[in-house]
């Protein structure tokens, strides 16, 4: 992925760790693992993983459910000098909530290119049509994140596992 760092990589990895400790609730729950943190002046402010099944909500995003806890920690919606970490690259409807917090970098894991709207299927996060620009990072621990996703995955969707539940 493009985009310029703020910070070095040995940063990222640390921060990807806690963005991954999400995930593996989101895991442990029966959610799809994917887990999100927002970090300002070198502190969490907002965690969040996947819980569509546990609240019955379509928004549940790992994403929505960080930005939203960064934005009543700061008690603004302008998440200006942040850094998004999330496992895997954020779909459409992240993307646009991303822009709209004015977020200005988002560092993911594993690449999603059939729904990823950060380069992965597309690219809603930059461009020309846009008056917010996000800077995008992406492969950090990226084996981890697409680990985790995989396992979770093969055990749902196991031929023994018809109901798609994990056990």
């Amino acid at each position: 992925m493009t985009g310029v760092s703020a910070l070095n990589t040995d940063s990222h990895l640390y921060w990807m760790e806690e963005a991954f400790r999400e995930a593996e609730k989101a895991y442990h729950e029966n959610e799809v693992p994917v887990g999100a943190i927002i970090v300002y002046k070198n502190r969490i402010i907002g965690r969040g993983h996947n819980q569509r099944e546990t609240l019955k909500d379509p928004t549940a995003h790992a994403e929505i459910l960080a930005i939203t806890a960064a934005a009543n920690y700061l008690e603004d919606w302008r998440l200006r000098d942040t850094i998004l970490y999330v496992t895997l690259e954020p779909c459409p409807m992240c993307a646009g909530a991303i822009l709209n917090a004015r977020i200005p970098q988002v560092v993911f894991g594993a690449d999603d290119l059939e729904h990823g709207a950060c380069g992965g299927a597309t690219q809603l996060c930059s461009g020309n049509f846009l008056n917010h620009k996000v800077d995008i990072f992406g492969g950090i621990l990226e084996n981890k994140c697409k680990g985790i996703l995989d396992s979770f995955f093969s055990k749902t969707r196991s031929p023994n596992n018809l109901s798609g539940d994990l056990k």
